[in-house]
């Protein structure tokens, strides 16, 4: 839970960015609700850090008005008297950083200080590494970041995030949080690559840099020493629960509550100056009862702002009569656990609901259209919500109107959603969130065509919150919620319960990155998820799939320079090929694996399968295959000296390629007959290509196909 309020030190904090840029959410006054409940004051406009924002004040002067937003139909699920809880004066205020002055100069200090290495003589191999530790909710990630502000321009090659933990708690995998860095570096690597491989790749795209790198919620020391750059000018600031034992000359900060002053005005940014001076004892009690925990008075703040007409006294008074519960027993966790209590059991069941469905979005990551598909609402609606949400500090705001669950809260709401909803409910709502993101994607690849084609028409034919309004801002979109999507397809998989959906979505994303990115860029995402449908076809037993996801896998490897890996994938997907007695993917195997052997220059294992596939294709009557395989016969024949074995390839390839009216494979096979010391047949094979050609163009002439001057066709266009 981020801290927001002001900065002790003097007047708001103001707030630049970061290189590489990184889009900050800015505050967005909330909507005016229509109608306006009798039980709700009207909602307050954003006003500046510590002034009045008391609704019986009215808005600020010389400050218009937000826009309406629309009402809804009176029985829809967000009537009027429900937004009007969920919204009163919920309008958003200039936010800064709170207090930490004394934690801030002792980071800063660190920073300074000399390590164990230069105190003995030795130049430090690696970056200094900094420790924000605290627990959940101590506002140890919001330190981390406002120390980052403070020292991005003394570090001119950038700033570089990374959250070494899921929502859940469980940790992040050392190779996927490597390739999101180089990614940000615009460092490119073989799709594949293993996890040493990208940590090397992630230390040499760093040596000799300045640069500032932010590890947020780091489970344990290995994480963090496997992305430690060996650049001793660059910073790692680390955030943890606790100790990261094993980080050599690692500098640790502890945190602990905020002091009275600086949580009276984070309060305040919530609550507005004037409860707070007309009760400071009562505020220094909530203060008491919150333990000076940032998110816990960021959720008593948010409960307050919602009621305008209520003291800080009644919040006082309210945290101390909720009932106990098991989450009391932890007296660390108590304060922010009572303070959650008392913001999500306010809510209206409808929003309640919502709000700890959000969990199940991946990462605690989402946006109104995921919202929607959980709740089974309106898109608008779930923007409404998600947006009040932000206002009660139940949701941290992120870039493009996305959001995020705080790691504070997750187990909270887990807790609560297990308690309250029934496992078909869960299912079914994952179920909605699965079926929205594959449309989603749908739309994103239909849009990648160009205007007035047959896939923008069925573009336009989709729902209005689902289309795209250009290429480009499909592309946008894509890229800036792959990592979203590569994880909700990850833990679809993992899941297990929802296969079919989650093969559609592999699908549905492979089908979106093939049509925005090239092949090369779109290798390490598409390795991923063709890794994916490998397990879910195991698990599914699914050969025809599996071994289709070896074949991918495979050929993926092979353009990756694994050939040895490839031909191990090529032979297990012919196993699976043979065992579901499928034709196309058995061809496809047997093709595959004498191509690597051709790769490696095992010429004659490479016309032992290729001759094993050419049967294949003959018993099938594939013209076009049968004659690119006697096209490659006669390539690997030549190669091993076997001459008169390559020529008669060479024939039968020039004869299948008239056959299937390929006059510019006919022609490569005439000059390979002469090359081969054929000129005989390389002649009545280029006059039959000509006569061939001609005839395909209504006898207009031969026109300019020459034999060697034509264009190559390889094996994917002739097919």
């Amino acid at each position: 839970m981020a801290e927001q309020a002001v900065d002790t030190d003097g007047g708001p904090t103001p707030r630049k960015r970061l290189a590489p840029p990184v889009a900050e959410p800015q505050p967005r006054p909330a909507p005016t609700l229509a109608p306006r409940s009798a039980a709700a004051p009207p909602p307050r406009t954003a006003g500046r850090a510590g002034s009045s924002t008391e609704g019986a004040e009215g808005h600020e002067p010389g400050r218009a008005e937000p826009p309406a937003r629309p009402q809804e139909d009176a029985g829809g699920l967000w009537s009027g008297a429900t937004r009007a809880v969920l919204f009163a004066a919920a309008a958003s205020v200039g936010r800064g950083f709170a207090g930490r002055r004394r934690e801030l100069l002792s980071l800063r200090a660190d920073i300074d200080r000399a390590g164990l290495d230069t105190l003995a003589g030795r130049k430090a191999p690696r970056s200094r590494v900094l420790l924000i530790a605290g627990r959940p909710g101590s506002g140890r990630t919001a330190l981390a970041e406002e120390l980052v502000r403070r020292l991005a321009d003394d570090y001119p090659d950038g700033v570089l995030r990374a959250r070494l933990a899921t929502s859940g708690g469980d940790p992040v995998p050392i190779e996927r949080t490597a390739r999101e860095l180089l990614a940000v570096l615009g460092v490119s690597v073989r799709a594949g690559a293993d996890e040493d491989e990208l940590c090397e790749a992630l230390r040499d795209a760093l040596a000799g840099k300045r640069a500032l790198l932010l590890y947020d919620d780091a489970t344990g020391a290995e994480q963090v020493d496997a992305l430690l750059p060996d650049a001793p000018d660059s910073l790692v600031v680390a955030v943890s629960r606790g100790p990261l034992t094993g980080v050599p000359d690692v500098r640790p900060c502890t945190l602990g509550g905020l002091d009275v002053s600086a949580a009276i005005g984070l309060l305040a940014q919530y609550a507005g100056t004037t409860r707070i001076t007309c009760d400071p004892v009562a505020a220094q009690s909530l203060v008491e009862e919150c333990g000076g925990q940032p998110a816990a008075l960021v959720l008593v703040g948010g409960w307050l702002a919602a009621r305008p007409m209520a003291s800080v006294a009644d919040a006082v008074q309210r945290l101390r009569e909720l009932p106990p519960a098991a989450g009391d027993q932890d007296r660390g966790g108590r304060p922010l656990a009572r303070a959650f209590r008392l913001a999500y059991e306010a809510l209206p069941p409808a929003a309640a609901r919502l709000l700890r469905l959000l969990v199940l979005a991946p990462g605690g990551w989402a946006d109104a259209q995921i919202g929607s598909a959980l709740a089974g609402c309106s898109v608008a609606d779930a923007e409404a919500a998600l947006e009040g949400f932000v206002a009660h500090g139940l949701l941290r705001p992120l870039a493009e109107r996305r959001y995020q669950v705080p790691g504070c809260l997750d187990p909270m709401l887990r807790a609560a959603l297990r308690a309250t909803e029934r496992p078909a409910e869960v299912e079914l709502a994952g179920a909605r969130m699965l079926e929205r993101t594959v449309r989603q994607l749908h739309a994103c690849r239909l849009a990648a065509h160009p205007p007035g084609s047959p896939a923008r028409k069925k573009l336009a034919a989709m729902p209005g919150p689902l289309r795209f309004e250009s290429t480009a801002a499909a592309a946008g979109w894509l890229e800036s919620r792959l990592p979203v999507l590569l994880e909700i397809a990850r833990l679809a998989v993992e899941d297990g319960g929802l296969d079919t959906l989650a093969r559609r979505l592999v699908a549905g994303l492979t089908h979106a990155l093939g049509a925005h990115r090239s092949a090369d860029e779109a290798a390490p995402e598409l390795y991923g998820l063709h890794r994916l449908v490998l397990d879910v076809a195991r698990r599914r037993d699914l050969p025809v799939e599996e071994a289709a996801a070896l074949l991918n896998l495979g050929d993926l490897d092979a353009r990756a320079g694994r050939a040895e890996e490839a031909l191990v994938r090529y032979k297990h997907a012919l196993e699976a090929a043979r065992e579901a007695a499928d034709p196309y993917t058995t061809g496809r195997s047997l093709e595959s694996i004498g191509g690597t052997y051709e790769d490696l220059g095992d010429w004659h294992r490479a016309a032992d399968w290729y001759g094993r596939a050419l049967q294949l294709r003959l018993s099938r009557g594939d013209r076009i295959g049968e004659a690119l395989l006697y096209e490659r016969l006669g390539t690997v024949r030549a190669r091993t000296g076997q001459w008169g074995e390559a020529l008669r390839a060479w024939r039968a390839a020039g004869a299948a390629f008239r056959r299937a009216g390929n006059p510019q494979g006919a022609l490569r096979a005439a000059d390979a007959l002469d090359r081969l010391g054929d000129p005989a047949a390389a002649d009545a094979h280029r006059r039959a290509a000509r006569r061939l050609a001609a005839r395909q163009r209504g006898g207009s002439g031969v026109g300019g196909v020459q034999g060697g001057s034509e264009r190559v066709v390889g094996a994917e266009e002739a097919e």
